[in-house]
């Protein structure tokens, strides 16, 4: 559990590939904006850019048998947007460590859609989700654990040939993701779809605003704000029937080592669409960030970092859960036109307030993006239109990394450091008991060395 210096600047073990992800969404982007003065900017179709097709139900087609491992709050509401995607869904299998929370979900499914998971498809233990796996009727695998174990698991289902919805964020460190880099790109040569939770990509009125912003609506990008700032979120006491792992496990949010921190596990949403609007990576970035009023864990509850860009171009990203402070979930993206924004609906603006363009949602209504993903990954794999969003998602997780651990150290780092560090977060051996490393309350100090890692 010890938190190892992340300034190696060795090569990316594991994977043996680099980060320069040439996603749908960044094959064109060499990290400046795209710009011509000998010939007029190519004009992008929505299907081009690969927009989805938005319908309100997937399509019927063969029944598709699914699995979830995580039966949590998350879990369960995916298994749910899951099964009312279309016809001839089914969730056969469960995987989670506590018999409450499998309990819990099992309830929800039988009431809600009279599901119900054979006893014999239940089960329980840090290696459940290999057994589940190893199920040949299984077609695909909601991922929904605390996000230490995404890597893991997605690179266990891809071996496993399972179709794959991943919820966000896809790692808490650079090493896993490196894991989730190398097996995406396994997903893809294996013809696998995969969904992540990145809801904001599931939005119609955002995808509209892309194509908008593509096609040089606001002009050339210089800069994006991201922001989700609220108020205190859920935590749990350690009560003393719990050991440590289970203590931890339950009130994942507020440890590093299973959530990564707010910064990934909310902020990852508006870092997401910055990331995705300008399609580039970051040079280097300078944060800061601390523990205010949190009550249990060992995380931060306020980020404010500074992301720096090739060509002076910059994003600002702020997150923050102190109840009694003014609340902010946007995000905006600049050009040398006008901006992109989300603050009361999307919207591009002129720097006159003028509106460019705005999502009209009375004409093309819009499905709640967190039920419409759901959609795209059944339409998916009915229709064979292949998606697989998981190098997207993991480019944005580590944008976000990189901010964290400049808060957390005070120092500002490279997207080359980042990118190559050996960091990893959490035990190496996963078990109910103690965890003597973990210290409650005890979070990163920015300006001294590292602390053990919770």
């Amino acid at each position: 559990m010890k938190r190892r210096d992340f300034l190696t600047g060795s090569a990316l073990a594991g994977a043996g590939i680099p980060l320069g992800m040439a996603s749908m969404s960044f094959a064109s982007c060499s990290g400046t904006a795209e710009s011509s003065s000998a010939a007029a900017p190519k004009t992008f179709t929505p299907e081009e850019l690969g927009m989805y097709s938005f319908v309100d139900i997937a399509p019927d087609g063969r029944p598709l048998r699914a699995a979830l491992v995580g039966c949590g709050d998350r879990g369960t509401g995916a298994a749910t947007q899951f099964l009312s995607a279309g016809p001839k869904l089914s969730i056969i299998a469960l995987a989670d460590l506590f018999p409450d929370r499998m309990g819990a979900c099992m309830k929800v499914l039988k009431e809600k859609f009279n599901n119900e998971v054979p006893e014999a498809n239940r089960f329980l233990g840090f290696d459940a989700f290999q057994k589940v796996l190893a199920m040949p009727e299984i077609d695909l695998v909601l991922l929904c654990t605390p996000t230490h174990f995404r890597p893991e698991h997605f690179k266990a289902a891809v071996e496993a040939g399972k179709h794959i919805f991943m919820e966000k964020p896809c790692a808490v460190d650079p090493q896993g993701i490196r894991t989730v880099i190398a097996s995406a790109k396994i997903a893809t040569t294996k013809g696998l779809t995969v969904v992540t939770g990145n809801q904001r990509r599931h939005s119609r009125a955002y995808w509209e605003a892309y194509v908008q912003v593509r096609n040089g609506a606001i002009g050339e990008i210089v800069s994006g704000s991201a922001h989700w700032d609220q108020g205190a979120w859920w935590n749990k006491k350690h009560r003393p029937e719990w050991s440590d792992m289970e203590y931890n496990i339950r009130n994942w949010f507020n440890i590093k080592w299973l959530s990564g921190d707010h910064i990934l596990d909310q902020a990852i949403h508006n870092i997401d669409v910055v990331t995705w609007f300008m399609g580039m990576r970051p040079v280097r970035a300078v944060g800061f960030g601390g523990r205010a009023q949190r009550i249990t864990g060992d995380i931060f509850d306020f980020f404010s970092v500074d992301y720096y860009y090739e060509n002076n171009r910059k994003m600002l990203t702020t997150a923050r859960q102190i109840d009694g402070c003014d609340g902010n979930v946007s995000e905006q993206v600049y050009g040398t036109k006008g901006m992109f924004t989300t603050n009361g609906g999307a919207r591009l603006e002129d720097y006159s307030g003028n509106v460019i363009w705005q999502f009209d949602g009375k004409t093309k209504p819009e499905k709640n993006p967190y039920d419409q993903e759901h959609v795209h990954l059944v339409e998916s794999i009915r229709l064979d239109k292949k998606i697989n969003q998981a190098e997207d998602l993991a480019y944005s997780t580590l944008v976000a990394i990189l901010g964290r651990e400049a808060a957390y150290t005070g120092k500002a780092i490279t997207w080359d450091e980042i990118r190559s560090s050996e960091l990893r977060y959490g035990p190496a051996k996963y078990e109910l008991g103690p965890l003597p490393d973990y210290r409650e309350g005890v979070a990163p100090v920015p300006g001294q060395a590292p602390q053990p890692a919770g």
